[in-house]
C-alpha cells in the first residue's frame, strides 16, 4: 500500500487490515518463537512470553543431517525450476504463435497430465527409478518436478505470449534479425513479469513437495520437509528443533518471493485478466 494510500485509509480500516495481519501471520510468529526456546520452556503451560532467547536448536540444526537435507531442497527446488522454464517458455511461446486446427485440443491434453493427483504417478515413478537406479538421487527429484511444473509454465505463459503483436516481430524480421534473436532480445524481456511469476509457483510446489520425497527418496536426497517430520520419532518430538527446521524452510520462500514481489504482483495481475 503506498503512503497516499496509508493517508486516506481510515482508522477502521486500518484496525481491520492490522487484524488480518496479526491472523495470518500468527502461526509463522508462533513457531519463530518456539524455534528460540528450549524444550522445557516449550512444554511450559501456560507458555511464557518473556524469555532468554537461545540459538540451541538452530545449532543442533547445523550439525545434524538437516543441513546435507535444506541444500537438497534447494537444489531440486531451483534446477527443476529452471529446468522447467528453459523447456516450457518456448513450448509456451510456440504454441501462442501455432494457428493449427488441433491448438485447443493440445493445449487441453498438456492441461489433463496437471490435473492427476501425484499419488496416481507415484509407484510407476517409484518402479521405473529403481530400475533405472534413481530413486534417492537429485535427478530423480529433478525430473519429477520438472514433469509436474511444464504443463503449468505452458498454461501460464501461453496468455503472454498471446499479448505480444506478430506484426512486432515480423517488423523485425524484415529488418533482418533471425529469429532466434527476436525471441531473445524483443519477445522475452515484454514477458518478464509472467517468467518471474511462474518462477515462484514452480519453485514453491518443488519446495514445498513432501510427497514424492518421502517415497523416492531415502537418506542422500532427503529434502528438508522430510527430514523434519524425523524429528518425531519413538524417543519423542524434538519440538524445538521440529520449530526452528520449519522456520529455516520457510525463510528461502520468503526471500525468493519478496525479491521479486514487484514482478509476482503484476504477473499474476496480468495473467489473470489476460487468462
Amino acid at each position: 500500500m503506498s503512503e497516499s494510500s496509508l493517508r486516506k485509509a481510515t482508522p477502521g480500516r486500518l484496525v481491520a487490515i492490522s487484524v488480518t495481519l496479526l491472523i495470518l501471520l500468527s502461526p509463522f510468529l508462533w513457531l519463530l518463537q518456539m524455534s528460540f526456546k528450549s524444550n522445557d520452556q516449550i512444554l511450559q503451560f501456560p507458555p511464557p512470553l518473556i524469555f532468554t532467547p537461545t540459538l540451541e536448536n538452530y545449532i543442533s540444526l547445523w550439525h545434524s543431517a538437516f543441513s546435507a537435507s535444506f541444500v537438497n531442497s534447494l537444489l531440486s527446488a531451483s534446477l527443476s525450476t529452471a529446468l522447467a522454464l528453459l523447456l516450457g517458455v518456448p513450448a509456451a511461446y510456440a504454441l501462442s504463435r501455432w494457428a493449427g486446427r488441433g491448438k485447443h485440443a493440445l493445449s487441453f491434453a498438456i492441461l489433463v497430465t496437471r490435473m492427476a493427483p501425484p499419488i496416481a504417478f507415484t509407484i510407476p515413478f517409484f518402479l521405473f527409478y529403481r530400475w533405472i537406479g534413481l530413486l534417492d538421487t537429485i535427478t530423480g527429484l529433478v525430473l519429477v518436478y520438472t514433469s509436474f511444473n511444464l504443463p503449468l509454465v505452458i498454461w501460464m505463459m501461453q496468455p503472454f505470449f498471446d499479448t505480444i503483436p506478430a506484426s512486432l516481430e515480423e517488423a523485425a524480421l524484415v529488418d533482418g534479425a533471425r529469429t532466434r534473436t527476436v525471441f531473445t532480445k524483443i519477445v522475452l524481456p515484454m514477458v518478464t513479469p509472467g517468467i518471474a511469476a511462474t518462477a515462484i509457483l514452480c519453485f514453491l510446489y518443488a519446495w514445498n513437495d513432501f510427497f514424492f520425497a518421502l517415497i523416492l527418496t531415502r537418506t542422500n536426497a532427503r529434502t528438508a520437509p522430510v527430514a523434519v517430520v524425523n524429528f518425531m520419532n519413538y524417543e519423542g518430538w524434538e519440538w524445538g528443533k521440529i520449530a526452528a527446521g520449519g522456520s529455516l524452510v520457510m525463510a528461502p520462500v520468503l526471500i525468493f518471493s519478496l525479491a521479486v514481489r514487484r514482478y509476482l504482483v503484476s504477473g499474476l495481475t496480468a495473467g489473470a485478466v489476460k487468462g
